[in-house]
């Protein structure tokens, strides 16, 4: 049987086709508001500009002309067909040197054949005036506006139809084109060698790159190339240096911008922004899109409250979701979208959903060997001392990001280079880590004899805690010098291993670390002071964290009561939406916590009350001392200068 078959239609003129369309409909829109906005910039142009440029005279009725002549008050008069101007004298200011007075009248309708032999037997100066051109006031008044106008619609209109605009208001000045900065390939400079401590990142993102480099691999097996990655994770992690490493890698164009660029004032303009940003990446693709702090517009549309549903951010969110879904992937010139942010919670599930972001990786803070790793990269310029330890100098930095690490590798040598050393010691390093973590040192700030003692009790006892209960860190250093951000002294501590699990046990020694320096200064001077106070903060927060996340409570049971908090920020809520009875329970689980910690404390110090008294001498005469000096304290033995530097 013969069978009619019907040629497919073209899927890159349907492509094109609605574009096009778009683009039309912009213009008409474009062109009549043009055209409105024309007509009233005339209509001012006239009443503003041309009319207060004309000579405005002093209009009189014919009568009164008629008498000021025969009164010999008119000095000369210009007669035209339908006006008589002229000068006439100011009767009402008596002076000698008084000023003419312009005035202008309308002449009878049939004119008056008495008025020259009038005007010659005063004595007045006449004369007749051509009659004006009405194409000329045609041409002044509204030909030249329209011309002008309508050259800046041309260059605008010409301008849009090349596809950079953005519509009307973020079309002009090209406030509709993209902000985004365009990386070539070869001035990307950074690869993967330069990314230290997120070897899990790297490892899901090189299937990316094999998407980049050679799609056919995967198309060949009818895989579909992925469109987007969500990088997540706390501030400072390195996000956007691994998207630009990704590109580096791939040697791919790399576009870079932040979510704030799209969001503008007028609304359309961050929409107009994401059309550019996308065409561009497809005339030079294969090509890597990246958007940093992308929930600056990729905030869920469900989560607040709006007086209108076409704000500027909704619209722009709109269109990104759009151009995610409509830019075509194509096997030979592939498009990757990635993004990051540090508050995934809050972004739209439209954003998120499979076929979209298709991956999402986490880049989270370095382990001891990520630290390693980030901070050999990051001293590489850097002059390093021959017995510098950079495995100890990781192990010094628990919790620290590679923007963290690298501040810190920078203080180190701004530090060495003040004293012209000729290069960075571990003593330069640990004092950068003071530096960032507490402050410089306040050398100017003198307290009186009574607080320093109070300090070095207060210090002295949050060391020995450390060093008597099972589980807390060990002690690195003990000082009573006053630093930047408010601290009279502090102890550090220098873990052994990262830890990823803490039982109530560990958690209840670090309360009892905390309150140590307070059950100090009670056990000695029977009295406390305000110098706790950061200290009972953090201990409270854990605390409650104990009863209202973990679950450490036994009379509340394994149940969370706390608010949702961010994912990567130190921003969480520890309000509950527990009933009254719960909240005052919690409170006196909490209390008791506290209670029970900082009594632990007062009793361990009471029991080594000499040890106390032997470490709070010690930091009274040298302010600073190590960790080994709080050991020889608890020992007994004559505790020994720390080294020098």
């Amino acid at each position: 049987m013969k069978r009619n078959f019907v040629e497919p239609e073209n899927d890159e003129d349907n492509k094109d086709e609605k574009p096009k369309g778009d683009l039309r409909r912009k213009q008409l829109n474009f062109g009549f508001s043009y055209m409105i906005f024309g007509l009233i910039g005339i209509w001012l142009f006239q009443q503003f500009i041309l009319s207060p440029l004309m000579i405005r005279n002093m209009e009189i009725p014919y009568s009164e002309f008629k008498n000021k002549i025969a009164a010999g008050e008119i000095i000369e008069v210009t007669i035209s067909e339908d006006q008589i101007t002229g000068l006439m004298k100011n009767t009402d200011d008596s002076s000698a040197d008084a000023k003419d007075v312009a005035f202008s009248t309308i002449p009878v309708p049939n004119g008056d054949p008495t008025l020259v032999e009038e005007l010659e037997a005063a004595g007045v100066n006449y004369s007749n005036s051509k009659p004006a051109s009405a194409m000329g006031n045609f041409l002044l008044a509204y030909l030249f506006p329209l011309l002008l106008i309508g050259a800046v619609w041309y260059f605008a209109y010409k301008k849009m139809a090349k596809g950079g605009m953005g519509g009307l208001g973020g079309s002009m000045m090209g406030v509709g084109k993209s902000k985004a900065n365009e990386v070539k390939p070869e001035e990307i400079g950074v690869t993967y060698e330069d990314v230290g401590g997120a070897d899990e990142a790297i490892e899901e993102l090189t299937e990316i790159i094999q998407f980049l480099k050679s799609p056919e691999q995967f198309s060949g097996l009818g895989g579909r190339i992925p469109k987007g990655v969500l990088l997540v994770g706390p501030p400072g992690t390195g996000k956007t240096l691994l998207a630009k490493a990704t590109a580096g890698e791939a040697s791919v164009s790399f576009f870079e911008t932040s979510g704030s660029e799209f969001v503008e004032m007028f609304v359309g303009v961050g929409a107009a922004r994401v059309r550019d940003l996308f065409e561009q990446a497809r005339k030079t693709a294969p090509a890597i899109i990246f958007i940093d702090e992308i929930d600056a517009i990729g905030q869920s549309r469900g989560g607040t409250m709006r007086f209108g549903g076409n704000d500027e951010r909704e619209q722009t969110l709109n269109q990104l979701l759009t151009e995610i879904d409509g830019f075509s992937t194509e096997v030979g010139k592939p498009v990757i979208i990635m993004a990051a942010t540090n508050r995934p919670e809050i972004l739209d599930p439209a954003l998120l959903r499979a076929g979209r972001f298709d991956r999402q990786v986490t880049v989270s803070a370095p382990d001891l060997v990520g630290r390693q790793q980030i901070l050999k990269i990051h001293s590489k310029a850097v002059k390093l001392a021959p017995d510098f330890d950079l495995e100890r100098a990781a192990r010094m930095t628990p919790g620290f990001t590679g923007a963290d690490l690298a501040n810190v590798i920078n203080e180190a040598a701004l530090l060495a280079a003040r004293r012209n050393a000729e290069s960075v010691t571990m003593h330069d390093f640990e004092a950068a880590i003071e530096r960032v973590i507490a402050g410089p040192e306040k050398k100017s700030r003198i307290m009186n004899e009574q607080e320093r003692t109070a300090v070095a009790y207060h210090e002295s006892g949050h060391a020995l805690i450390a060093a008597l209960v099972p589980h807390a860190d060990p002690v690195a250093k003990v000082s009573i010098v006053p630093r930047g951000r408010g601290a009279l002294g502090y102890t550090m501590q220098m873990p052994l291993e990262d830890r990823y699990l803490l039982t109530s046990e560990e958690l209840k020694d670090r309360i009892a670390v905390m309150l140590g320096g307070r059950a100090a200064e009670k056990v000695v001077f029977n009295e406390i002071s305000t110098g706790a106070s950061d200290d009972i903060k953090r201990a409270t927060d854990l605390a409650r964290r104990m009863v209202m996340e973990f679950g450490m409570s036994e009379k509340l049971g394994t149940v969370r009561y706390a608010s949702e908090q961010y994912q990567f920020l130190d921003m969480g809520n520890s309000g509950s939406a527990a009933s009254p009875e719960t909240l005052k329970l919690i409170d006196e689980e909490v209390q008791l916590l506290i209670a029970e910690q900082y009594q632990r404390a007062q009793n361990l110090l009471q029991e080594n009350r000499q040890a106390l008294e032997r470490l709070t001498k010690k930091l009274l005469e040298t302010e600073t001392v190590d960790g080994a000096a709080v050991k020889q304290a608890l020992e007994g033995l004559k505790i020994k200068e720390p080294l020098a530097a």
